[in-house]
């Protein structure tokens, strides 16, 4: 049998509104917008104006769910003709069916989606979907703080102490921010958003094994969440929207076998951003794990890697992971901060020890796909960095016309940028390889195209 409801909770409903659901089990949940909470600018995207540096902001959509089987949407677009309808990321291959005003589709299993009706980037529907889960536990576990449905707003920062629990459920918004600092096996889940924080939203500071699941951010006045100096953290199934000047999606400082998995990360900065020294914050960065993730950079990088560090005792980031990732913008007009994926150390940093595989980017505004320079940076750094070496990249496939030429530049001779290798890089379709057809005098890097220059060692391209 099939259930008929609406996906109510849409929040910013100016142009595209949610339509009809349609599951073939009976296990299907959506939320009403709490009262207290606006229905329209319930978070924002910004774009910088390159002349002038103002900002613009726009308005957007939200939708959420949860289900279980096999539902099928529809979502009814009010503002106009439908010219292009798309569900992105492009790689989940969901072609959805056109009537009128109304673009349809079906899922069988949760995902996060973005809907198009035309080619407008900021006039679309982030539509997420959860598995539906038994909140009882939760309401009546004793080391859990339970918010449920409704709009709370707390004193801010809410600390999640060593071994409880915060639960904001669906249904729930919570204006405030959330603190881990110095706390062990704490935990931040349900399916509830965080609002409008006036700092970071999350933060961990010298915390050890910390779970944030399910949350969706919106509107963080910062960083949506800061791991600093910490060890064993976990972030996943987050949803996030920035729209303020230092938007950053998740960074990560002087931090040790931390795991973001299953993200969504729609910021007006970087979206993950990961260093080692920086303000009060010491040390390496070692084994952290990117994966099965969509990234959305309205400005700077979906993936900035090694700007801060130590210059005085040098650090290095390690073993670093980036995996399964869907890049669907990125747009940055200032040549020195361009880069789907950027890896710039600077501040004695040394870089080494990197997989990046199964990267799919599609065709961004403004940027370049790969950026790599060892760099002094006198805005933000008080030296070069030390290097990059022992670099993968692996099943990186980019579809589009406006990528800039990428750069790979070491600093000096003594601070450039070794054993770097290229496995199976396809632009727009073509393989680029060493073993590929071209004139001899031609590098494989011109195919790219990339700008290399003399501090770079052992490139290769298979």
């Amino acid at each position: 049998m099939f259930l008929k409801l609406s996906v109510h909770w849409l929040l910013l409903a100016t142009t595209l509104v949610s339509g009809v659901a349609k599951a073939s089990c009976n296990s299907i949940k959506t939320y009403p917008v709490p009262d207290g909470v606006a229905r329209k600018a319930s978070y924002e995207v910004k774009e910088v104006n390159v002349t002038t540096g103002r900002t613009a902001t726009f308005t957007g959509s939200l939708a959420y769910f949860d289900f279980q089987g096999r539902v099928e949407v529809a979502v009814s677009y009010k503002a106009g003709a439908i010219t292009k309808a798309r569900i992105r990321p492009d790689s989940f291959n969901i072609v959805p069916a056109v009537d009128g005003d109304s673009i349809a589709f079906a899922l069988d299993k949760p995902k996060n989606l973005v809907v198009h009706a035309t080619e407008n980037v900021f006039d679309v529907l982030h539509l997420f979907s959860n598995s539906i889960v038994d909140e009882s536990a939760a309401k009546n576990d004793t080391k859990t703080l339970y918010y449920g449905p409704g709009y709370h707003v707390a004193k801010d920062p809410i600390v999640v102490e060593s071994g409880k629990t915060l639960y904001v459920a669906g249904g729930a918004v919570l204006k405030a921010s959330v603190s881990f600092d110095n706390q062990t096996g704490a935990a931040l889940r349900g399916h509830g958003i965080l609002y409008k924080s006036s700092s970071h939203t999350i933060s961990a500071w010298q915390s050890k094994n910390i779970l944030i699941q399910d949350i969706i951010v919106l509107n963080p006045g910062h960083y949506t969440a800061q791991i600093a100096e910490s060890d064993g953290v976990t972030v996943s199934g987050l949803r996030s929207f920035s729209a303020v000047q230092w938007g950053d999606g998740i960074d990560v400082f002087s931090s040790k076998n931390v795991l973001i998995d299953n993200v969504f990360l729609r910021t007006s900065d970087d979206s993950i951003a990961i260093y080692t020294h920086r303000w009060d914050f010491y040390g390496d960065t070692q084994n952290v794990t990117v994966r099965d993730s969509i990234l959305w950079a309205d400005l700077a990088h979906p993936i900035n890697i090694g700007t801060h560090g130590n210059s005085i005792n040098p650090e290095t980031l390690s073993g670093l992971t980036f995996s399964n990732l869907d890049i669907l913008d990125h747009r940055e007009f200032q040549m020195g901060y361009q880069g789907c994926i950027a890896i710039n150390p600077g501040d004695s940093n040394l870089v080494k020890d990197v997989l990046i595989e199964d990267i799919r980017v599609e065709d961004f505004r403004h940027g370049q796909l790969i950026t790599m320079m060892v760099m002094y940076n006198q805005k933000y750094n008080t030296s070069p960095g030390r290097g990059i070496s022992n670099v993968t990249i692996r099943n990186l496939d980019y579809k589009g016309t406006n990528a800039g030429t990428a750069i790979m530049t070491g600093y000096n001779e003594t601070r450039g940028i070794e054993s770097i290798k290229f496995e199976n890089l396809t632009i727009n379709g073509q393989g680029i390889n060493d073993k590929m057809a071209k004139p001899g005098w031609y590098l494989t890097s011109d195919f790219f195209p990339m700008y290399v220059n003399e501090h770079v060692k052992n490139l290769t391209f298979k």
